[in-house]
Parts: structure tokens; C-alpha cells; sequence
């Protein structure tokens, strides 16, 4: 149905209930004599009369009454939809589907979860764990959260984690082995446990920085993985050194799995951001979502 043939047979649903073109004029916010021609371009669509006029009063005739009777449960219906959606606007609840990166995923959003579920009892929370660089509009996201450097110029941008600081890490056992390097260059002479990432394919040399001035290093082992977890992992069994983020190395550094090396030449990235495409008509969970997000006042990690 296209928007004029609604907006006729709205008209015609209001006269016919107000028995009077003033008054239905009034309650639909147009002139009556706008109001008059839109039921004469009904009538002549339909090739029928629906209403029988005078100048003392309007009546439906009965071609008119039996469309009435269709037309009142049908925008009721339509009402009813349009107050279920305002709900919507004005208070938040439904499902916010969220596209995270997994690091971010299990060392971020994964403790938000309970309180934020906790304050907005109806909200759903549907989270998707993915490295690639899906699309937010194609996949039908929300929102999603991304560290800075990967998020297209485009979105929407919110920051909620000030910094990611990296470190490198090693197992005790590799350490016995090797001897600790004590700046970067010395990683040449190491087992390296590698990270391909999933958005691009690509195995990244290694971000260090050196009085404010970053630089990268080449570097090698034997294995490779797309898992960041995994890079603890290998690590942690002495594989090699890993390099990732210091939150997600924190409870394999403080039980003792793992040590922290070159900790004065690892840098801080830009910091974790929650992003969107358009600032119009923000869906109200994801308002709540944004606010509760950033009330956390998360430190550098």
C-alpha cells in the first residue's frame, strides 16, 4: 500500500467515525477542504460513494459501513504497532546484537555482561565474536568494538578503553632455555610465536617503540596461529615468546605461567571504541549499552 492510499483511508476512517468533516479535519491536523478532496480522490480510486453528505451532515453509506468495518481492527492493528515501537524509543529494551573482536570479547565485554544485564532487565544481549572485518549494516550488527586503528573513518566512534598497552611474554621454561632478550632486536635470536590475523590474512611484524618513536620488527618462529588465546597458550606450554595485549596476558603473568619481557619498549595502541553508522534514531538499547560502557571508566589495559 502505498503512503497516499494510507492517508485516504485514514481520512475516510475518521470522518466516517466523527460524522463530520470540521471535526475530523481538526483531529487530523488539515483543512477541510484538503480533508474533502482527499475522500473525493478515494471514492473516485474505489469508483464507489463512501459517504453521503449534506449540509447539515455526513453518514456513511452502506458501501462505506462494510469498509468501516474492515478498516477499524486493521488500524488498530497499525496503532498498536506504532506504540510497540515508541516503547522501543522511549524505553530500553529488545536485543542488541554486537559484533566484537574476540580479544575484546573475552577480556572487555565479557565482565559487563552480568551488571549490565543486572541494570536493564529487558534488554538481550547477542554477541558475535569475530576478527574479520564483517560488515555492521550487512550482518544486521548493532554496533560493534573494535581497537581505534581498524575502525573505518565512516563510523561513529566512541571511546570506552583510554589505551591497549601490549606486552611479550614467555614461559619460565622457555626462559631456563634462552636467555630473556633485553630489547627487541635480541627477538631474532628467539622462537617467536606468531599471530595471522583473520581480517587480512597477514602475519604483522611486531610494534615496539623506542623514546616516543615506534618502530616494527620482523619477526620468526615456528609457529603461527589466528588466535590470540592460542598465542598465550603456545607461550604458556614454552613454545616460544608471545606478543599481545597486557589484559589478556594478566592471568597467566600473575599465577606465574608466563613472565613479562621488554615491558619499557611495548607500546599503547589507541584504545578499544565502541562504533556505528549514523548518529540519527540511535536505537535506545544501544544508547544504554554506550553510557553504561563508558560510565565504567575502564583504565589503560
Amino acid at each position: 500500500m502505498r503512503g497516499t492510499e494510507f492517508a485516504e483511508l485514514t481520512a475516510f476512517v475518521e470522518v466516517a467515525e466523527q460524522r463530520n468533516f470540521a471535526k475530523a479535519a481538526a483531529q487530523l491536523g488539515i483543512a477541510p477542504s484538503t480533508l474533502s478532496q482527499t475522500i473525493r480522490s478515494l471514492e473516485e480510486r474505489l469508483g464507489v460513494r463512501l459517504l453521503n453528505r449534506t449540509t447539515r451532515s455526513v453518514a456513511p453509506t452502506e458501501a462505506g459501513e462494510r469498509l468501516l468495518t474492515q478498516l477499524r481492527p486493521a488500524l488498530d492493528n497499525v496503532g498498536r504497532a506504532i506504540e510497540e515501537v515508541n516503547a522501543f524509543r522511549d524505553k530500553p529494551m529488545g536485543t542488541l546484537r554486537l559484533l566484537v573482536g574476540r580479544p575484546i570479547a573475552l577480556a572487555l565485554i565479557e565482565p559487563l555482561f552480568a551488571p549490565f544485564l543486572e541494570a536493564y532487565p529487558e534488554i538481550s544481549l547477542d554477541v558475535v565474536s569475530d576478527d574479520s572485518r564483517a560488515d555492521l549494516v550487512e550482518g544486521r550488527f548493532d554496533a560493534g568494538l573494535r581497537i581505534g586503528e581498524r575502525i573505518e573513518r565512516d563510523m561513529i566512534a566512541v571511546r570506552i578503553v583510554p589505551g591497549i598497552r601490549m606486552a611479550c611474554v614467555a614461559a619460565p621454561r622457555y626462559l631456563a632455555r634462552q636467555a630473556a632478550p633485553r630489547a627487541p632486536h635480541d627477538l631474532r635470536a628467539h622462537e617467536c610465536v606468531r599471530f595471522r590475523t583473520q581480517w587480512d590474512g597477514a602475519v604483522h611484524p611486531w610494534a615496539f617503540h623506542q623514546n616516543g618513536e615506534p618502530f616494527e620488527l620482523e619477526v620468526h618462529g615456528r609457529v603461527i596461529v589466528n588466535d590470540l588465546a592460542l598465542v598465550l597458550r603456545a607461550a604458556a606450554a614454552g613454545a616460544g615468546i608471545g606478543y599481545t595485549s597486557r589484559v589478556m596476558a594478566a592471568p597467566y603473568v600473575s599465577d606465574g605461567r608466563l613472565v613479562s619481557l621488554l615491558e619499557d619498549w611495548c607500546p599503547t595502541l589507541s584504545g578499544v571504541y565502541i562504533y556505528y553508522p549514523s548518529r540519527r534514531q540511535v536505537p535506545a538499547p544501544l544508547e544504554a549499552f554506550v553510557a553504561f560502557a563508558r560510565k565504567r571508566a575502564y583504565p589503560p589495559v
